[in-house]
């Protein structure tokens, strides 16, 4: 069901260790000149209820590029629309780039956080049909900042009932944070649909990636972001920061949960950079932002991911083995340490893999915005071929 789409004008408009790549095949273009490159060889749910329910203005997180240079030039949607995706949540959507180009999805980080203009600026927007969208209780999707129907496999089945309203046969992949960690879910469910990948800042929610950054790991290069994260919590329960932040986020205080937001929020946005950048700390601010992003990342945290496993997304990995991927990590990402993008490149050597030198955990980091750029380019060039 569509609810209020808006058509618009379309505005005018780096290396990795990896083994020998194994031959490249292209299925017959199909649709709107697609084609496929391929390598040879439930759980808890809450009430919708949050103590600032009207939404946000542009979710921006850690990936907003508008600033960066070497990325392409800032376009316009051509289309924007809102999709009803069960009887509680309904998202936003758009389309910028080329209407009859080769399709990529951007799925955002958080959860939570929402999509913005800048994310369009990975793709070539003369080769790419860009989709954006916001993710159930995030950005502009309604109810806002809502816990209830919103895991994992929901946002999977969201991907796909989007992908069939706008017609679009098969699309490239494209996930920074836990959106590396959706982008996964989704293509090994849909491998079928997926033309190629490209994964920034890993994050395969395993218990070890949480306890490290929300149980006092990441507090050992961080200490004064830790600090006022830390000190909203009670000695006594202390023993679970997700848990006890959970019960705040929840809690039917309007204050409380505003105040637990923006201290969840504000640990992460101190953290997401190699030097901190002011600007992001600011969005930590946010009433609005900080409320969605805190309670719908804390709701999935606490959940485990809804994952059937800690490693289920490593064992699956054979399931999109053949086709084309690019991975990119930051060498000093705190959020997201290295130790994941580095499990996964072992399970999964066929990716392209790299580890940009000076850099922490956000896309609009300089060397990792020019090598998401590229991969999405050598896939351009590949399709092209």
């Amino acid at each position: 069901m569509i609810i209020g789409r808006f058509p618009h004008a379309l505005a005018s408009p780096l290396r990795a260790h990896r083994p020998t790549p194994p031959r490249l095949s292209r299925t017959p273009p199909g649709g709107r000149g697609l084609g496929r490159l391929h390598l040879q060889a439930e759980g808890t749910r809450r009430r919708c209820r949050a103590s600032v329910s009207s939404a946000p203005a542009a979710a921006r997180m850690e990936m907003d590029p508008s600033e960066v240079k070497g990325l392409y030039a800032q376009v316009e949607p051509y289309d924007t629309g809102f999709l009803k995706v069960s009887d509680v949540h309904t998202i936003y959507y758009e389309q910028s780039g080329n209407p009859q180009g080769h399709p990529v999805v951007f799925l955002h980080g958080g959860p939570g956080a929402g999509t913005s203009p800048g994310n369009r600026r990975f793709f070539d927007p003369e080769f790419y049909r860009i989709v954006l969208f916001d993710q159930r209780g995030a950005g502009r999707s309604t109810p806002h900042a809502c816990l209830e129907q919103n895991t994992t496999w929901d946002l999977v089945a969201d991907i796909e009932k989007l992908r069939e309203h706008l017609d679009i046969p098969e699309w490239q992949v494209f996930g920074g944070s836990w959106g590396s960690t959706l982008a996964l879910a989704y293509s090994q469910t849909h491998p079928d649909k997926v033309t190629g990948i490209v994964l920034r800042g890993i994050f395969l929610l395993r218990k070890k990636e949480l306890d490290w950054f929300y149980e006092g790991g990441a507090a050992a290069i961080f200490p004064d972001a830790w600090e006022p994260f830390r000190d909203f919590i009670p000695e006594e329960e202390r023993n679970c920061f997700i848990a006890a932040y959970s019960k705040r986020l929840t809690s039917s205080d309007p204050t409380v949960q505003i105040e637990a937001a923006k201290r969840w929020t504000m640990w992460e946005m101190m953290t997401a950079h190699l030097i901190q950048n002011n600007d992001n700390i600011k969005r930590g601010e946010d009433d609005k932002f900080s409320l969605a992003f805190a309670r719908i990342e804390n709701h999935y945290f606490v959940n485990k991911g809804f994952l059937p496993s800690d490693s289920y997304l490593l064992d699956n990995v054979d399931k999109i083995r053949h086709i084309k991927a690019f991975i990119v990590q930051g060498r000093y990402d705190v959020c997201c340490p290295m130790m994941c993008a580095w499990d996964l490149h072992k399970a999964w050597p066929e990716a392209e893999f790299k580890v940009v030198p000076d850099a922490g955990h956000s896309a609009n980091e300089v060397g990792i915005a020019a090598e998401l750029r590229s991969a999405t380019e050598k896939l351009r060039d590949m399709l092209r071929k």
